[in-house]
């Protein structure tokens, strides 16, 4: 079902210093770019172009290097499981063999069959490229063709405190303060302002959601999980098309009726979360009433203007937030989530708007961790 990454080369062989790239296809690639014979020297540089430049900055690391810091994948050091394959904390020792070991995040990618391998590459090119404090950094990975089959394998910084996903909606966790969670979502907003309008080719992050949202020690978001990321559209073009991917509940109406791709699918995206942050609801949740399953139908109940808005506001918070913040909030994303994608702010919009949420906050919750870190509720 997943065919999106026509770019990239069907192989890579070991011994290789870095994954490799196709050039864009000059008979039309699926960005749907006009045949007008050799490029134009003064076109923008892509993703392959930009990671040749900085993919000596990844380290390339062994099976039996990755083998030792994970005690052979053991399963009491897996911190994390999905489609992708799974995620282990390990400690890697230094490249030149001098100083203390670092605690880092191994991802074991499945790699049954091309699409495993597809999603690998990409995301070692777009963390290869990319550079802020809200992305999480690549630190290098490792590539093995064998007898045994392929081995793809990527190592992170390690994050301490998991997902936004796992705070909001983990009841054995301690709830996450009001104060906490905007400074959370404008550090997302940050990064994802980034991707679409801080490099020299734009940037479609395409699965934007909370689990996707990783957390420091000290509760810094860091945008993670590359693999589904595309270039944006160049040139005369408008958007990519490409099949629909990404996660149920957060993708855009247009992309997923249309396979038109543009960084306003990011938008709708964002907007969704931002429900999240404020109700402490998934956006599809089956053990509810059906009137309150789909997030997005049960919150249009409750518009930012009414008396009852504050109905839908995550009741564990205990009422340890600035009304006129979360409002603010909810007026956001609405506008995100507007229908038409030209209706939609750029994000650059979005994060002021959310420093503004986020000034208002500043004392109304300055001591939300009497009652609101109490998960009972």
């Amino acid at each position: 079902m997943m065919k999106c990454f026509y770019i990239f080369k069907d192989k890579c062989k070991s011994g290789k210093s870095a994954p490799e790239l196709n050039r864009r296809n000059k008979q039309g690639d699926e960005r749907g770019a006009k045949s007008t014979g050799s490029m134009s020297m003064s076109s923008p540089r892509g993703i392959p172009e930009m990671y040749k430049e900085r993919e000596h900055n990844l380290r390339v690391f062994s099976v039996t290097e990755l083998r030792e810091a994970t005690n052979n994948f053991n399963r009491l050091l897996k911190i994390g499981e999905g489609g992708f394959g799974s995620v282990y904390k390990g400690s890697i020792r230094p490249a030149n063999g001098q100083g203390l070991p670092t605690i880092v995040a191994i991802k074991k990618l499945n790699t049954q069959g091309l699409q495993g391998h597809k999603q690998w590459v990409a995301e070692v090119q777009f963390l290869g490229v990319v550079d802020h404090p809200n992305l999480v950094k690549l630190l290098g990975y490792c590539s093995l063709d064998g007898e045994r089959g392929i081995q793809r394998l990527l190592v992170y910084e390690y994050m301490h405190n998991k997902s936004l996903e796992d705070h909001l909606f983990n009841r054995a966790m301690p709830t996450i303060p009001w104060l906490t969670r905007l400074n959370i979502i404008l550090g997302a907003a940050h990064g994802m302002a980034y991707l679409h309008e801080g490099l020299e080719v734009q940037v479609i992050y395409r699965d934007f959601k909370s689990s996707n949202v990783l957390l420091d020690k000290d509760f810094n978001p860091k945008l993670s999980d590359f693999g589904l990321a595309r270039e944006g559209p160049t040139g005369d073009r408008t958007h990519v098309s490409t099949a629909p991917v990404g996660t149920r509940g957060y993708a855009a109406p247009e992309y997923v009726e249309t396979g038109r791709l543009t960084v306003k699918s990011d938008i709708w995206s964002f907007g969704v979360v931002l429900y999240e942050i404020l109700t402490g609801r998934r956006t599809l949740e089956r053990n509810l009433p059906s009137g309150e399953q789909k997030l997005l139908e049960w919150v249009r109940q409750f518009p930012a203007d009414s008396k009852r808005f504050s109905m839908i506001i995550d009741p564990r918070l205990q009422k340890q937030y600035s009304l006129n913040a979360a409002i603010k909030i909810a007026k956001l994303a609405d506008i995100c989530l507007n229908k038409n994608p030209k209706e939609r702010p750029a994000m650059s919009q979005v994060v002021e708007i959310l420093k503004q949420a986020t000034e208002e906050s500043q004392g109304t919750s300055s001591h939300p961790t009497t009652k609101a870190s109490d998960s009972r509720f």
